[in-house]
């Protein structure tokens, strides 16, 4: 198994309107995006790959001039990798509101001149999806071979399932759920509020004043950490292992850091408030917030997945208290009583949430079995 190697990101200008589920559209706007692997002739090889909350369309690879610029997924899409770019045709898409790239808060708004702020419109799930749907009419792609996500990522394709079910052939949802519970939408305000009551938000429209709401920030990433990881790693990892204590066992009686899990949280708030928007922080989270395909129809997640067509791999992971198996099975248990054709994952891994960005060898021999059942399809129908 090797690297993508280097890749170089491209962007799509789109001057229609998108119209957005809050009744507002914006139009003149841009999405980012990285390729990996050859379109086939019948560009029937093609695998999407959707973005959690804080990555990008930068997926696998390096770029030029940063050698350990690794895409987010890098450990599962390349040559020989689970998700193989010698037999797929693999892309990533930054989404609206991001900030890598793809228009968003930072972005200047044409009505006005200045940085779109607090004014970017609220988005959804099913905008990205809608927004990605306009990129593969323009790349020529009609169908997926598979539509894949982690996270929100899994969200999103979820949500290409039932939005557009005669595009895609695959759908693979991993660690993700068909809404948050209330526990998840808490966790996810008082991030917020740590944003926006840090005075340098000045109403989300910081940009023009120089500053950056970093300590509003470093709260919110400190908060969503937290719930990425599991009681047991954070257990094997940290304990109760006091900082200094190769200088002292003793506590320091401050409000400062003694414990070796304070030090790591901070660092954590602190690299991401170097690189991350805080309007981006606040929409992605109002997304994951809003996502609820059943509520439609009444509540009912069966419902909500009649009109699917693809076949499913639904994977989750033992340890994760944030999207628990429990909410994946949800998932399963509906698809199978619409007699959909599902493989269903249920992985014992330590790591919590953020398992599926792991290397657990469970884990990516699901996947990898899994995409080489779809290959096997692929030749099967070009060889017909």
């Amino acid at each position: 198994m090797g690297s993508i190697g280097t890749v170089t990101p491209q962007a799509m200008h789109f001057a229609e309107p998108l119209r957005l589920q809050s009744g507002a559209s914006i139009g003149d706007y841009t999405l980012m995006y990285e390729t990996y692997g050859t379109l086939n002739a019948d560009k029937s090889n093609a695998v999407l790959i959707c973005h959690a909350l804080n990555a990008s369309h930068h997926v696998a690879g390096t770029y030029a001039d940063k050698p350990k610029s690794a895409g987010w997924w890098d450990n599962m899409v390349g040559p020989g990798k689970p998700v193989d770019t010698n037999r797929f045709f693999v892309i990533g898409v930054n989404n609206l509101g991001s900030c890598f790239g793809s228009t968003g808060p930072m972005h200047t708004n044409p009505a006005t001149g200045k940085p779109y702020g607090a004014a970017f419109p609220l988005l959804t799930v099913e905008d990205w999806v809608s927004a990605q749907a306009r990129l593969a009419d323009r790349l020529g792609i009609a169908c997926f071979a598979a539509v894949m996500g982690g996270s929100l990522g899994g969200m999103q394709a979820l949500s290409w399932s039932i939005m557009f079910p005669e595009r895609l052939r695959h759908c693979i949802v991993i660690a993700s759920t068909p809404k948050l519970s209330a526990q998840n939408i808490a966790f996810n305000d008082v991030a917020r509020q740590a944003i926006l009551t840090d005075p340098d938000y000045r109403g989300g429209d910081f940009y023009e004043y120089g500053v950056v709401p970093k300590n509003g920030l470093k709260v919110a990433r400190m908060v969503g950490h937290i719930t990425y990881l599991s009681n047991d790693d954070m257990a094997e990892k940290f304990g109760r292992k006091l900082r200094n204590a190769a200088e002292t066992n003793d506590y320091k009686f401050d409000f400062g850091i003694d414990f070796e899990i304070e030090s790591y949280l901070r660092y954590q708030g602190d690299k991401f408030s170097e690189y991350f928007d805080a309007n981006t922080y606040l929409l992605i989270t109002k997304a994951l917030d809003y996502f609820d395909p059943a509520r439609a129809h009444g509540g009912d997640l069966t419902k909500a997945l009649a009109g699917t067509k693809a076949q499913f791999l639904v994977a989750s992971f033992t340890t994760d208290w944030r999207f628990s198996p429990e909410r994946s099975r949800e998932i399963v248990e509906a698809l199978v009583s619409n007699r959909r054709k599902v493989t269903y994952a249920e992985i014992d891994a330590p790591h919590g949430h953020d398992a599926f960005l792991l290397e657990d060898p469970r884990y990516m021999a699901v996947v990898r079995a899994y995409f080489d059942r779809i290959a096997l399809g692929l030749a099967g129908k070009e060889a017909a």
